[in-house]
Order: structure tokens, then C-alpha cells, then sequence
């Protein structure tokens, strides 16, 4: 069985998979005096699958990218396609254990070096390294990448947490996103830049999750705040991010109980926006022996 590694404080404790993709196995608040799952704990049976744990890394890139063609300078990559629908998704890291490098009481580094491995989804190589740390009452997510290839080469990151729809039994969770912009989307990926947000979509005045399926991308963030989820009554998250954070995704599937809000880097498919003329798509370039890190925070407020 795969080891959880935790990190703890007054405020948070979370558990830590390395094995299994650097994965996070659970995500706990304290209210009164007790641990209250607030992401999505992973199962006994799950502990070796990274997609269905708590959070995962998506790492050098995030979402999907069309049939698997990596289009950048002119040139055309394929990279093994590793969804049902087709696509390379959610980058490498996923696939893969990672190692600790670090690790205190309420801090753990994990790190993730291709050159390790045989036959990783990524035409050049990269080092990963995910810091997770507590800081009193914020979780504080940091992402990595560092290219210790020759060349330069685009890259993206996120994260992938999936949050209960009710903590310690309270109403269904309300969600605000503070972004402006989202994509018309087909097959979860855009052909264009970002318009308007698709209302089935639109959070940007805080209402319940809901039943609605959701599965949609934003961007044109309106402050260092991203989104805030409420448990009514019971706990109160603020999700703040770095800048170079410019997109998230939002994943809402009907009767299940939990939602994914992910921040990332880059747009869904932005490989092929970019090639096709498309500004905005969040990618960034990774120059030789350059490391490239953004960081986002979870506080939780009890309202109890």
C-alpha cells in the first residue's frame, strides 16, 4: 500500500502521496476540536490511482491537449494519448512516483526528475518540485518546473482538487469565481480565445454548485483572489493565486459529491491556441537551466 506522508498544523492537516504521483491523499480542517475532510479523501482502494485522489499535479502542462499534437515553433510532437477521449491530459507528472526532498512537520517538497524515467510524455527534460506548506490558517500549494534540457520549451502547471460539496454535514457548498473571461468549448477544449462565460458556467456572483455538469475553463481573473467556496454556516475558503495562475477549471458532475476547482497556468488545449494565433493562453517558456514557480493558497475561516 502506498505511504501517506502528513504534514500538520493548528489549522490544517494533510496527507501526502509521493508514489502515487505526487498526489494529495486528503485535505483536513479543524472545527471544533475535530478534523473535517474539506477535499475529497482518497479510498484504501485508491491510494495507487492518482486521478482519483485528492488533488493531483498537472505538470507541464494542464487539461488536455488536442489528439495528443504537441504544436509549438513550427514543429509537431506526439505525445501518448492518456484519456478515454483521445487527448494527452494533465500533463506527465500523474503518471509517475515522486520523491521527498524535503519534509518538516507542516512542510513536504516532492520532486519529480524525467530523466528518471523511460519513455515520459514530454519531448524535452524537466525537473518538478511541488512544495506543499502550511502557514497558519492558509495551505499554500507552490509549483515547479525547471528545464534541464538544451533547448527552451512552453510548459504550463496546475493542480487538481477536488472539494466536498458539504463539510461536517453543512448545506451544499457556494461557490464565487473572480474571473471575467471563460471559453466556448467543445469536447472540454476551445477553438478561440476567451469571450464571454458560458451560464451554466457563470459564478461570478456566489450561488450553490448544483446539479448542472460543468466542465468549463476561465481566465481574465479580477484580483489576487480566485475564487471563495462557503460551506454555509460551518467553513469559509478564500483561494488567492499567484498571477502567472491566469486560468482555472471548473468541474461540476451531477450526484457525486464533490466539484473540482483547479488553478492553472494555461488555457485547456492552449498548445493548439497558441499555434493558431491565439494570445492569452497562459503558457510560458522555460529557457535552459530556468525554473519557473507559482503558488496558490487555501485559507479556511470556520464559521462555527
Amino acid at each position: 500500500m502506498p505511504e501517506i506522508i502528513t504534514i500538520e498544523n493548528p489549522y490544517w492537516k494533510v496527507g501526502l502521496l509521493p508514489s502515487t504521483g505526487g498526489s494529495v491523499a486528503f485535505g483536513q480542517v479543524r472545527l471544533e476540536d475535530e478534523w473535517a475532510d474539506v477535499l475529497r479523501p482518497t479510498t484504501a482502494a485508491n491510494l495507487a490511482t492518482a486521478s482519483r485522489t485528492a488533488s493531483y499535479p498537472l505538470v507541464p502542462w494542464s487539461n488536455r491537449i488536442r489528439e495528443g499534437r504537441l504544436r509549438w515553433d513550427g514543429t509537431e510532437y506526439a505525445l501518448r494519448v492518456n484519456w478515454p477521449d483521445g487527448t494527452a491530459i494533465h500533463g506527465t507528472g500523474w503518471e509517475y512516483p515522486w520523491a521527498v526532498v524535503e519534509r518538516s512537520d507542516d512542510r513536504a517538497v516532492l520532486e519529480l526528475d524525467s530523466r528518471d524515467y523511460f519513455g515520459m510524455n514530454w519531448p524535452w527534460a524537466f525537473v518538478a518540485r511541488f512544495t506543499y506548506a502550511l502557514d497558519g490558517d492558509r495551505f499554500v500549494w507552490t509549483y515547479g518546473v525547471e528545464n534541464v534540457d538544451q533547448e527552451a520549451f512552453p510548459a504550463g502547471f496546475g493542480h487538481h482538487p477536488y472539494f466536498l460539496r458539504s463539510v461536517a454535514g453543512s448545506a451544499e457548498a457556494e461557490l464565487e469565481v473572480r474571473c471575467a473571461h471563460g471559453y466556448a468549448l467543445a469536447q472540454q477544449m476551445p477553438t478561440e480565445g476567451a469571450g464571454e462565460i458560458p451560464a451554466h458556467a457563470n459564478f461570478t456572483t456566489r450561488r450553490p454548485v448544483g446539479q448542472t455538469f460543468v466542465d468549463d475553463c476561465f481566465t481574465g481573473r479580477t484580483g489576487e483572489t480566485l475564487a471563495a467556496i462557503e460551506y454555509p454556516g460551518t467553513l469559509g475558503l478564500e483561494i488567492t493565486a499567484d498571477s502567472l495562475l491566469s486560468h482555472a477549471v471548473l468541474y461540476i458532475p451531477p450526484g457525486k459529491d464533490f466539484f473540482a476547482f483547479e488553478p492553472v497556468s494555461n488555457a485547456n488545449d492552449a498548445f493548439t491556441l497558441a499555434a493558431n494565433g491565439v494570445e492569452g493562453t497562459g503558457l510560458f517558456t522555460v529557457e535552459p537551466g530556468q525554473a519557473v514557480e507559482a503558488s496558490f493558497a487555501i485559507a479556511a475561516t470556520p464559521l462555527r
